[in-house]
């Protein structure tokens, strides 16, 4: 059946025939019920250097984390093991979309998912149960409703545990057990309440470090992950080229023709790299802003200026339009962050306007947008 077009397509339908064409040619060994092999893991999110040949066509495998290499051979390492994986680290920097890759190459599916908020409950990790059926039929096992973390178990595949800190200390314990037993009672079925997870289940956990609300995991719970930290990019060239690879993703799914101006993702990405860093590339001392400058953002930075500009302008990237998105993303938490931000303008973006160029001349004649 052909799928309606859908604004955020699962990675396992993004890249069908990437994944469908390492499962054929894959040769290497595999765990118990993955789709592939650690090999070809890497592979699909890493990318290859040649197509692949299948069927007669060849096929790119692009890559998709750009980040540490040996980050992800130690995630998918792992996830072949007996315990969890938790990624930790600042938001914006890629963490759910990394999970969500290794959860689509080694299952098939990366939808098997819990979203951790202060309002998660035991139930909706576990199972609850169809209360219409419970009093017409009693506690049978048709009236329960699988959650992610019982469907994992049943179908030996990844549950994987988006903001796990932001749920509540004693629900993130209810875990504990299963990561280290691997089994799930449900005491109401009694005898037949007992579920052995299959081989190729496991748990992948994230966890931002910098956000409000968080609630600190337990030592128990932390002894059943290994922990991998995904750091926020430090290099301004891979930056630009994450910028321009996510946002080339996000305008073909609009179907917005307009190509990306990779000066104006440069300059993005120096001005977020600084930012974040507290130092420019002149060496000039940058007080940090207390929002955190992902690269996350400054896609959506990008993404918002280049919609306005397909939509309201002539497709050419606008500098003020580009500003007046860069205020919005840096003041959403303080106030007082617009204040070092034209601080920025008023030493980086001048001294840079007056030796890099008229691109950035012009950035810095954008500053009256800065309100």
């Amino acid at each position: 059946m052909e799928r309606k077009a859908e604004i955020k397509p699962p990675v396992e339908v993004r890249y069908e025939r990437e994944l469908r064409a390492l499962e054929a040619l894959d040769t290497g060994k595999r765990p118990l019920n993955w789709k592939l092999s650690p090999r070809a893991v890497r592979t699909f999110i890493l990318g290859s250097r040649e197509p692949l040949v299948w069927n007669g066509e060849e096929i790119p495998v692009r890559k998709k984390y750009l980040g540490n290499d040996a980050l992800v051979e130690r995630c998918i390492i792992t996830l072949a093991g007996n315990r969890g994986l938790m990624l930790v680290g600042e938001p914006g920097t890629a963490k759910t979309m990394l999970s969500e890759l290794l959860s689509a190459a080694i299952s098939g599916t990366s939808t098997n998912t819990i979203q951790g908020t202060a309002g998660t409950t035991e139930d909706m990790i576990k199972y609850s149960w169809n209360y219409a059926l419970l009093l017409a039929k009693g506690p049978v096992r048709e009236a329960l409703v699988p959650s992610p973390l019982y469907v994992g178990m049943e179908q030996g595949i990844l549950t994987r545990f988006e903001e796990i800190t932001r749920t509540p200390a004693e629900i993130q314990d209810s875990l504990i057990s299963v990561l280290s037993d691997k089994v799930l009672n449900v005491p109401e079925l009694g005898e037949e309440g007992l579920l052995f997870a299959r081989a190729g289940f496991n748990v992948i956990g994230t966890a931002n470090t910098r956000d409000k609300g968080v609630n600190e995991m337990s030592s128990a719970l932390k002894r059943r992950f290994n922990f991998e930290t995904v750091m926020p990019v430090r290099d301004v060239a891979l930056e630009k080229q994450i910028i321009i690879s996510e946002v080339e993703e996000l305008a073909k799914a609009s179907q917005i023709d307009m190509p990306v101006d990779e000066d104006v993702a440069e300059l993005l990405a120096s001005t977020y790299h600084e930012l974040r860093e507290g130092v420019s590339s002149m060496g000039h001392r940058i007080d940090r802003p207390a929002s955190v400058m992902s690269t996350a953002e400054a896609v959506s930075v990008y993404y918002q200026t280049m919609m306005t500009a397909y939509y309201y302008g002539d497709s050419r990237m606008d500098l003020g339009c580009l500003v007046q998105n860069l205020v919005g993303a840096v003041q959403k938490e303080n106030q007082d962050d617009l204040e070092k931000l034209r601080g920025y303008f008023q030493t980086v973006v001048r001294d840079k306007g007056g030796k890099e160029g008229p691109l950035w001349k012009h950035y810095y004649e954008a500053r009256k947008f800065l309100k």
